[in-house]
């Protein structure tokens, strides 16, 4: 029987500025960077990061190409992207939206959302460099 979910992925068309963003403007921390011969073009680099604290959950920041996708498909998932349609979600918790909006907001990353209150809480919404959709939501 499963368990839990370890492992979810997005799509970017570079994974160190995806690094950058994730780890240094969002704040988590790097759980995995091996390379599987990704120079070569016949591997991949495996980039996971994670919420500090949180061992059980993280983010594959996956590069469409091998072995995942074959060239022709690689390229049209790259396209997608670019274009912002093969985008994914990714919904954080926190105590405080409020004041990690601010946090955020320092740290340089582009919000489109203020804080709002929903019917399950308050949460407020914005996008990574490569289009995918990222939520904050604190519960009620």
């Amino acid at each position: 029987m499963l368990s839990h979910i370890s492992i979810t992925g997005l799509h970017v068309l570079d994974q160190d500025e995806a690094l950058d963003f994730y780890v240094g403007k969002l704040g988590l921390e790097l759980r995995d960077d091996v390379d599987f011969g990704s120079d070569s073009g016949k591997g991949m680099r495996w980039l996971t990061v994670g919420v500090p604290g949180d061992p059980q959950r993280a983010i594959m920041l996956e590069k469409p190409g091998r072995p995942s996708h074959d060239a022709k498909s690689a390229e049209e998932a790259r396209e997608l992207v670019t274009k912002g349609g093969a985008a994914g979600w990714v919904i954080f918790e926190t105590d405080d939206a409020q004041r990690t909006h601010a946090e955020l907001q320092a740290n340089g990353v582009e919000l489109s959302e203020e804080p709002t209150g929903r019917p399950y809480g308050i949460d407020f919404g914005f996008r990574d460099p490569f289009g995918n959709t990222i939520r904050v939501t604190q519960r009620r």
